[in-house]
């Protein structure tokens, strides 16, 4: 079976099981982000409204295509990684981050999403 990954996201369960969740609404529901790893792709062509945290593990993204600055918050000081056509990042557990993007852009992201938090940019 395929999926559009922007439509449906896949949790990682520890016990090995791959779950496919509807992205509509999802984020509202904070429960429905459980225990595992959630995969998720996004669409970007304006900056980040906000900032997140993942305080249950490290975060992978990974740029498919197009530009940002992935901005990362770690030890009160504000690092700029700059991300152009393709590449990664791994955000530390608990660590706030943001993106400015600066041509439009397809991110995956790898991450336990249970407790995620959001603040304002």
């Amino acid at each position: 079976m395929t999926l559009d990954p922007q439509t449906t996201y896949v949790q990682l369960a520890d016990d090995g099981t791959a779950t496919q969740l509807a992205a509509a609404g999802f984020w509202t529901m904070p429960e429905a982000a459980g225990d595992g790893w959630l995969v998720t792709e996004f669409a970007f062509a304006e900056d980040w409204p906000n900032w997140e945290m993942h305080p249950n593990g490290d975060e992978f993204v990974y740029l498919l295509a197009g530009a940002v600055d992935f901005l990362l918050e770690q030890d009160g000081a504000v690092r700029v990684l700059t991300l152009r056509g393709s590449g990664a990042v791994v955000v530390p557990r608990g660590a706030w981050h943001t993106a400015k993007v600066k041509a439009p852009s397809r991110m995956l992201f790898v991450t336990r999403g249970a407790g995620t938090e959001q603040r304002p940019d």
